[in-house]
């Protein structure tokens, strides 16, 4: 469900206990707080056919992490959705796309952060890779701007300013094959 819809708040995310086991679902709304459960979500880079990364400011109406750059998109699977189709569905919303070549490429990735605000990211979140297919549209209350990278120069922005970037991003860019490459 996206969330420029009004449905936000019906939308549910699937929560995990501390061996990743499923133990129930509770509204995303209600969720992501100072207290915030582990749960499932997922990352998805994408590359164009230059091989250059896709990175997107959030918008700064984001209750997370406003007005940082980070991967191409990120949502949440609904409780008996698919993961590769959640992240297809999430392209769709966020960059109005599609991505041919989708590979999962960190299945057990998982973190928790906290941001200025107080709210916390604590999360499982296997990280997808895929290149483009189509031409960007991102939904505005998702994504404040967009720029495509070539990884060298994300790695190297990481690695200057890596307060400038949201934290999963920072720890994907240490284990994402594409960028080991270019280190």
């Amino acid at each position: 469900m996206d969330a420029s819809d009004g449905s936000r708040e019906q939308e549910l995310v699937v929560l995990l206990d501390a061996a990743s086991e499923r133990i129930g679902t509770a509204p995303k709304a209600a969720v992501h707080t100072d207290a915030t459960p582990l749960h499932l979500a997922f990352s998805c880079h994408l590359l164009d056919d230059e091989g250059r990364m896709l990175v997107t400011r959030r918008a700064l109406s984001k209750a997370a992490w406003p007005g940082v750059w980070t991967n191409a998109c990120c949502g949440h699977p609904a409780p008996d959705e698919p993961m590769e189709s959640a992240v297809r569905r999430r392209l769709q919303q966020e960059l109005g796309v599609g991505a041919r070549q989708l590979e999962l490429v960190l299945p057990e990735f998982a973190y928790r952060a906290v941001d200025a605000g107080g709210i916390v990211e604590h999360e499982r979140c296997p990280v997808f890779l895929g290149r483009i297919e189509g031409e960007l549209r991102p939904d505005a209350a998702e994504v404040l701007e967009w720029r495509w990278v070539e990884p060298e120069a994300l790695l190297a922005g990481i690695s200057a300013t890596p307060w400038a970037f949201s934290p999963w991003l920072v720890l994907q860019a240490e284990q994402l094959p594409v960028l080991a490459g270019a280190a």
